[in-house]
C-alpha cells in the first residue's frame, strides 16, 4: 500500500485503507497550518468537539457509524471496539486506526486496497473543476462511483444528509467496490 502521507493535510493513519475527503478543517489554531496527516491522540476528537461545535461532533460521529455499518468479513473495524462510540473515543484517525479525514484533494493512485470517500456532491464537483481525473457514475442526486479509483461520493457526514438509511447505501457500495471485477 502506498502512503498518501506526502500528498495532503488530515488526520489519521498515512497507511489508511479508508480514506474520507472533505472541504473544510477545524478552525483551531493548532490545524491551521497542518501540512501534512497527522494522527489524532486519545481525547483530541472531544477536544475538537468542544472547540468547534456540533458540525466537527457530526462529522466524528458519521465517520465512525460508518465503519460499524461496514461488512465485517471486509473491514475489522467492529472487532476493535464493541461500539462505534467506543471506537470513536479510542481509535478513530488515530496512528494505526486505518482511517484518514483528508482537507485536501485525493490523490488517485490506483491501490487497490484503499477507498476515498468524497463527502459531498458541492465539494466532489469543485474538486472534478480543479482536475481531479476521476470517472464518476452518479448513481443519483447524491452518490456517485468511480469503480477503478475506488472513489465513491456521497453526501456531507452530516446526520441530515446522510442519515441512516444512506449511511447503509454507501456502506453497500463499498462492499460493491471489493465485488466489482
Amino acid at each position: 500500500m502506498i502512503s498518501l502521507s506526502q500528498y495532503g493535510a488530515g488526520f489519521g493513519d498515512t497507511d489508511a485503507q479508508l480514506n474520507v475527503y472533505i472541504a473544510n478543517r477545524p478552525s483551531m489554531a493548532e490545524y491551521a497550518d497542518l501540512a501534512a496527516v497527522e494522527p489524532l491522540q486519545s481525547g483530541e476528537i472531544e477536544l475538537i468537539n468542544r472547540a468547534c461545535g456540533n458540525g466537527w461532533r457530526k462529522v466524528f460521529n458519521v465517520y465512525a457509524k460508518l465503519l460499524f455499518a461496514l461488512d465485517a468479513k471486509q473491514f475489522s473495524f467492529t472487532t476493535q471496539a464493541k461500539s462505534w462510540q467506543l471506537f470513536r473515543d479510542q481509535y478513530l484517525l488515530q496512528a494505526q486506526s486505518n482511517t484518514a479525514l483528508w482537507f485536501s484533494a485525493p490523490w488517485l493512485n490506483g491501490d487497490s486496497q484503499q477507498i476515498h470517500i468524497i463527502a459531498g456532491r458541492t465539494y466532489a464537483k469543485a474538486l472534478l473543476d480543479a482536475g481531479l481525473s476521476a470517472q464518476l457514475n452518479w448513481l443519483n442526486n447524491e452518490f456517485a462511483v468511480d469503480s477503478y479509483h475506488r472513489l465513491l461520493v456521497c453526501p456531507y457526514f452530516d446526520y441530515r444528509q446522510l442519515n441512516n438509511e444512506k449511511l447503509l447505501f454507501l456502506a453497500q457500495l463499498i462492499k460493491d467496490l471489493d465485488e466489482t471485477p
